[in-house]
């Protein structure tokens, strides 16, 4: 277990809070794996894709992508009301991400919901390294205000080499600024995916999680190119 400290809670979307946290030591991990996370001295604790880059994590530093109720798997528990109680994490832990044999590989990553939390991790570590293959962004909300990171991600594709692609599955009227309406589809995914031998990450709840692997086969794109996570 590593001891952490709550640096801050932000209010990301109206279901979900950005948690930025100061670890006792430095954490070495992969682009797209997790952690368990607990508050200290409980015995209840959650798994929580690391949605920062892993050179954040060798300074000590730590965000992850957290549900409105439910910090740590305490049902009802608003992470806002945290205040200074501490954090545990133990970790790393799973094998999502991009392969070492991959590692400039172009990438088709594709985010429902709180799924864009291991994303935004490898997509910010493929920037600070430079890696020039291009990248896409598909990204699937319920609402216009459920991007916990779209606008930020948006800005970054005005200097690095990503596109992104925001699109919005309800459609009730409300104004969807850059985001486009309807669920991804295998137009949109031919649309964007940047080369053939593109790589395809896959993260969000399982429905979207399957829904998104059938059509990515369907268009021809082998088992070898696609990895996912639940």
């Amino acid at each position: 277990m590593i001891p952490a400290r709550i640096l801050e809670v932000v209010r990301t979307t109206p279901r979900t809070r950005w948690l930025r946290l100061a670890l006792a030591q430095p954490l070495a991990f992969r682009a797209g794996q997790a952690v368990f996370a607990s508050l200290a001295g409980s015995a209840t604790r959650a798994a929580y894709s690391i949605a920062s880059p892993p050179a954040l994590g060798l300074d000590g530093r730590l965000d992850l992508l957290v549900a409105a109720e439910g910090a740590f798997g305490v049902a009802g528990m608003d992470p806002l009301d945290v205040g200074g109680r501490g954090v545990e994490i133990d970790g790393p832990i799973g094998q999502f991400g991009v392969p070492d044999e991959a590692a400039d590989a172009p990438l088709l990553c594709i985010a429902g919901g709180t799924g864009i939390a291991p994303i935004r991790s490898v997509v910010l570590d493929r920037v600070a390294r430079g890696v020039a293959s291009p990248m896409t962004l598909v990204y699937s909300a319920r609402t216009p205000d459920e991007f916990a990171c779209g606008d930020e991600l948006l800005a970054l594709s005005d200097r690095a080499p990503l596109e992104v692609q925001l699109t919005v599955t309800r459609d009730d009227g409300t104004p969807t600024g850059r985001a486009r309406t309807g669920r991804i589809n295998d137009a949109l995914l031919r649309a964007a995916l940047p080369s053939p031998d593109a790589l395809c990450l896959v993260c969000g709840p399982n429905g979207f999680v399957q829904t998104s692997v059938t059509t990515l086969r369907e268009m021809g794109i082998g088992e070898d190119k696609i990895v996912i996570e639940r």
